[in-house]
């Protein structure tokens, strides 16, 4: 047995990296008060001990207990991570039910994934078949990502979209399929978990649409002498969500008749 297998497997390694996966959960989930919580409640850690073991075991040339190890997790944990996956150190599985990685992905370092996330693949055949995530990347609940494509260091997965090209560093994917729609954020703490912040892409089109419209009748009725209460707008006294809209109101009020 060589020396770098025999390390791949020694208890200081995966005692080192499950100590890292432990301390990351404090910085990235406030419920999480002490280290005694994590160890014992949180499913993505247990998730994670299990697989670190049964990967060390997988790279060894086992196959059959692997495979156990990450039936029985996937048992007490609801999170199904396959033994061949790659996982960088400090990964953090906030709630956890429902994850899925499969055999041939690769996550890097400092990534954190939410509830209900899949990496999968879309090929029955053998090879690499499943993506490959960067560094401090976030993906948040319910999102899917499919195939042998990268999503680029401190990327942003919004929740349930579905991925099926690769990302740019730093950008932000939204929709089915995904869509890149904000470039690369600056980070105060050095994650970025803000989905708040997360653009809305239909909404923004459906606005720009809106404007277009109005402008058009404003231009109709300019040009025909009508007066601007005759579009279905000016006669509507919602409140538009939109701040656009603020300066189309006052050109859509109602004419006055005497």
């Amino acid at each position: 047995m060589n020396t770098a297998a025999a390390s791949a497997i020694a208890p200081a390694g995966w005692w080192a990296l499950l100590r890292e996966d432990a301390r990351c959960v404090l910085t990235r989930d406030p419920a999480a008060r002490s280290l005694i919580e994590v160890w014992t409640i949180y499913p993505g850690l247990q998730a994670i001990a299990l697989h670190r073991l049964a990967h060390a075991l997988w790279t060894r040339g086992w196959r059959y207990l692997p495979r156990w190890l990450s039936f029985v997790s996937r048992l007490v944990t609801q999170i199904d991570i396959h033994p061949g996956a790659r996982i960088g150190a400090r990964f953090f599985i906030d709630h956890g039910t429902g994850v899925v990685i499969g055999e041939t992905a690769e996550v890097g370092d400092d990534v954190t994934l939410y509830h209900g996330v899949t990496l999968g693949g879309t090929s029955w055949r053998a090879g690499k078949r499943h993506p490959t995530l960067g560094h401090q990347v976030v993906v948040g609940a319910g999102a899917k990502i499919l195939g042998p494509i990268k999503v680029g260091d401190g990327a942003r997965v919004a929740a349930n979209s579905v991925v099926i090209e690769a990302v740019p560093a730093g950008a932000t994917v939204v929709g089915i399929p995904g869509r890149v729609v904000a470039p690369a954020r600056r980070t105060t703490h050095g994650f970025d978990l803000e989905h708040h912040l997360i653009p809305d892409p239909v909404g923004k089109a459906i606005a720009c649409l809106l404007d277009r419209v109005a402008q058009l009748e404003r231009s109709l009725a300019h040009s025909q002498g009508l007066a601007s209460a005759d579009s279905a707008c000016g006669l509507c006294d919602d409140q538009c969500a939109e701040p656009g809209f603020a300066t189309a109101k006052p050109h859509l009020q109602p004419a006055t008749v005497e």
